[in-house]
């Protein structure tokens, strides 16, 4: 097992699996890890979709083509889900608010989600595993998921993960300095920000045009506003109000 040090500062995203399984021994530990992560009022609003057969593998990566879905061990989908507590509702026979139509309901699903993830990441990370992050699992083609995993009205999918043994180890990518992430009792200056900002745009051009793999002459600050521009032609909001989720409020 890794150092926590190690397993949380020298994570990468990692996009090639070998073909090894990945024993139960250590899926359990991820699971466990992900039942255990802390939740909003533990309501635990949140569910996992572990995912190992092959040609759903496939299907999902036909509609996000991120490679990675299909060539890891598990792909574990994590959704957002009152669904669960609105079947307890239901057989106390207690009336289920309207949570899921307020942007604090999207928003407490969103959080417990993403917080699974994340412990699922450091489960995974420590026992020498490789993991991805891959948003587009909710983007891409969010009615398509719904429909081949079946989820159910109150459940959304929030972000997927791929999970596999490392097939390589790529450059350890820069992260924003302290400067930029961390702010001392209040939120700082344009000023500092912006020089910062600058600086750290510098750093990822150099990094990209630099490290092992495949090279380019990305930047930062432009590149991210790409992905913004890309977004602007998602339907999110269509995809929320399809799964039983109408944030008015």
């Amino acid at each position: 097992m890794k150092t926590v040090k190690d397993t949380l500062l020298q994570r990468r995203s990692i996009r090639r699996y070998e073909r090894q399984p990945i024993t139960e021994e250590q899926m359990g530990f991820i699971h466990a890890a992900i039942r255990n992560t802390p939740t909003s009022y533990n309501g635990q609003q949140f569910s996992v979709i572990d995912i190992t057969d092959q040609q759903l593998k496939e299907q999902l990566y036909e509609l996000t083509n991120q490679k990675q879905i299909k060539t890891c061990s598990h792909f574990l989908l994590f959704c957002a889900d009152f669904h669960k507590i609105a079947l307890g509702a239901a057989a106390k026979d207690i009336e289920m608010p309207e949570f899921c139509n307020t942007m604090d309901g999207v928003l407490v699903g969103t959080i417990d989600a993403s917080l699974a993830m994340m412990s699922a990441v450091a489960a995974a990370e420590s026992m020498g595993l490789g993991t991805c992050c891959i948003g587009y699992a909710r983007t891409a083609a969010p009615e398509e998921f719904a429909r081949l995993l079946h989820l159910p009205q109150g459940v959304m999918a929030v972000c997927g993960l791929a999970i596999g043994v490392p097939r390589e180890m790529p450059d350890l990518k820069p992260k924003q300095p302290d400067t930029l992430v961390i702010h001392r009792d209040r939120y700082a200056d344009d000023a500092t920000l912006r020089d910062a900002i600058l600086n750290y745009d510098r750093t990822i051009t150099a990094y990209n045009a630099t490290r092992s793999g495949t090279k380019t002459d990305n930047d930062w600050v432009g590149h991210i506003l790409g992905y913004y521009r890309e977004a602007l032609s998602y339907h999110m909001l269509d995809y929320l109000r399809s799964q039983g989720f109408d944030p008015r409020r």
